[in-house]
């Protein structure tokens, strides 16, 4: 064989084994039994730690998720706040945990827009479904906001982008009634823009 053809057979080969990498990543990602994502046990308690007195119908919240989306592989703990007249606005903040990436420190914003008023402050759980890596979760994420699911005070909703959920739960306190659609921004920063 000649140097050239050697070097581009080597070449060929190290690109296709790169390109087996990702498929690799997504299966085990998507694999809902894979050592990183969570048993439903682990986010139940994880949840009563959190929430605490106010944690009677997070079972019950963490199985309609289970049943819908599967084995997470990461969750955020934090607390947010928001208000809306009509058009809304909510900030948080919190901290991602994963098996197999640590901790990491997470900023949400979010406009919404719809039948909404009031105002509240929640300790918020996120369960966040099929991310590859840490860099994927700081995104937007559209979805339908409000009273998705309501079990025992505790508000369930379901954002996503491309194939990445993100499930908050929330419990919190104040008064804030409607339906409305919006987006949250996950970020590594605060930030006051929601844009």
């Amino acid at each position: 064989m000649t140097q050239t053809r050697r070097s581009l057979i080597i070449g060929v080969a190290a690109l296709a084994a790169g390109s087996l990498a990702p498929v690799r990543l997504i299966a085990q990602a998507g694999n809902p039994n894979a050592p990183s994502s969570y048993t439903i046990d682990e986010i139940i308690e994880e949840g009563h730690s959190f929430f605490g007195s106010v944690s009677q119908g997070l079972a019950q919240a963490v199985e309609y998720l289970f049943s819908r989306q599967g084995r997470p592989n990461g969750y955020v703990l934090g607390e947010e706040g928001g208000g809306a007249f009509i058009a809304g606005l909510r900030y948080g903040e919190g901290r991602l945990n994963t098996k197999n990436a640590g901790t990491h420190k997470v900023y949400w914003q979010g406009p919404s827009i719809g039948w909404d008023i009031g105002g509240d402050g929640a300790r918020t759980m996120m369960l966040v479904y099929n991310l590859e890596s840490v860099d994927d979760l700081y995104r937007y994420y559209g979805g339908v906001n409000g009273s998705a699911y309501l079990v025992a005070g505790l508000g369930v909703s379901l954002y996503s982008n491309r194939n990445i959920y993100v499930a908050p739960i929330r419990s919190g306190v104040g008064a804030r009634l409607g339906l409305n659609i919006g987006y949250l921004k996950l970020t590594r920063e605060p930030t006051w823009n929601p844009f």
